[in-house]
C-alpha cells in the first residue's frame, strides 16, 4: 500500500461504495439498478464487482462467458452498454470474468484475497468515469479491511448501506455502520431492499418481510433514507431474458417500474455533497 491514490482512479470523478452487514439482501442486484440508472441518464459508469466469493455482477448484465484482457496498462475492463456513438457508458469488471463457470468456487485464504482486491483497485484501466461502483463482499472481514486499506488515499464519496426489512439483517447493518466509521468511510445513506413483493398479476404490494426495518434503523443511527425497493418478479425476468431481448439491458431497464425508484435514489445521492474528483 502507497500513500497516493491508485492510478486507475485518475479520470474517476466519483466513487462509491455499496456495503451490506450479510449476504442475501440484494447488494449486488442494488449495485446494477443504480448502475443501469446512472448509464440511462448518459454517465460514464463503472462497476467493480469485489465481492470474491459470489461474484454475480457478470450475470445480472447478461455478460457471463466474456473475457478481460490484460494491457500494457492494465486490466481492460468489459464494455456492457455503449451509445449511439460508441462511447461506452458502462463497463464492469468481475472475478467472474476469471471463472470457468457460476458454480465454480474460490477457495482462498485471507492474503490471496488481499492480493486480487489489491490488483483489482489498482490495475484496472477504467479511463474517464463519472461513476465508480464497488459491489463488496457481505459483512465486516479481511476483504473490507483489505478495501479499506487501498482506497485510504483515493477520493471515495462514501457508502451506501443496503439491508432488508427484517430485525436479523438490520442488526448486522449496525455492524456495518460501526466499521464505517473506525474506518473513516462516509456514509451516504441506506436502502431497504425486499421492501414487499409486487404481485406480477394484479400488482399489488405485499409486505412478505415485514417494512420500515430500514427507516428505523437511518433514524436510530441518524443517516438517510435513500428508498425502499420491492421485489419485483419482472426485473428477474428482465435480467435472466437478456440473450433473448432485442434491446439493451439499460432501455428494458427504463421501462421498468423499479427504474422511478432507483431514479429517485439516484437523485438524492447527487444532491449530496459528494466528493468531487479529476
Amino acid at each position: 500500500m502507497t500513500d497516493q491514490a491508485p492510478k486507475s482512479f485518475s479520470q474517476i470523478k466519483h466513487v462509491i461504495l455499496i456495503l451490506s452487514g450479510k449476504g442475501g439482501v440484494g447488494k449486488s442486484s442494488v449495485t446494477t439498478q443504480m448502475a443501469l440508472t446512472l448509464a440511462s441518464q448518459g454517465h460514464k459508469v463503472g462497476v467493480l464487482d469485489i465481492d470474491l466469493t459470489g461474484p454475480s455482477v457478470p450475470r445480472f448484465f447478461g455478460m457471463e462467458g466474456k473475457s478481460i484482457f490484460q494491457s500494457e496498462r492494465g486490466w481492460l475492463p468489459v464494455v456492457a452498454y455503449s451509445d449511439a456513438n460508441q462511447n461506452a457508458l458502462l463497463k464492469i469488471m468481475s472475478l467472474g470474468f476469471l471463472l470457468n463457470d457460476r458454480g465454480s468456487s474460490v477457495v482462498w485464504r485471507g492474503p490471496k484475497k488481499t492480493s486480487m482486491i489489491k490488483q483489482f483497485v489498482q490495475d484496472v484501466v477504467w479511463g474517464e468515469l463519472d461513476y465508480l461502483l464497488i459491489d463488496t463482499p457481505p459483512g465486516t472481514s479481511d476483504e473490507h479491511i483489505a478495501i479499506a486499506e487501498e482506497l485510504r488515499f483515493a477520493r471515495t464519496d462514501g457508502a451506501v448501506l443496503v439491508t432488508t426489512p427484517q430485525d436479523i439483517s438490520t442488526a448486522d447493518v449496525k455492524k456495518e455502520i460501526n466499521f464505517c466509521k473506525k474506518a473513516n468511510i462516509k456514509i451516504l445513506g441506506i436502502i431497504e431492499n425486499m421492501s414487499g413483493f409486487v404481485c406480477p398479476h394484479c400488482s399489488e404490494c405485499t409486505n412478505i418481510f415485514s417494512k420500515g426495518g430500514g427507516l428505523k434503523l437511518s433514524e436510530t443511527h441518524e443517516i438517510d433514507f435513500l428508498g425502499a425497493v420491492p421485489i419485483d418478479p419482472s426485473f428477474v425476468d428482465m435480467i435472466e431474458g437478456q440473450t433473448e431481448a432485442s434491446q439493451p439491458l439499460v432501455t428494458l431497464y427504463r421501462a421498468s417500474a423499479l427504474h422511478s425508484i432507483f431514479s429517485s435514489i439516484v437523485e438524492d445521492l447527487q444532491t449530496k455533497d459528494l466528493t468531487s474528483g479529476c
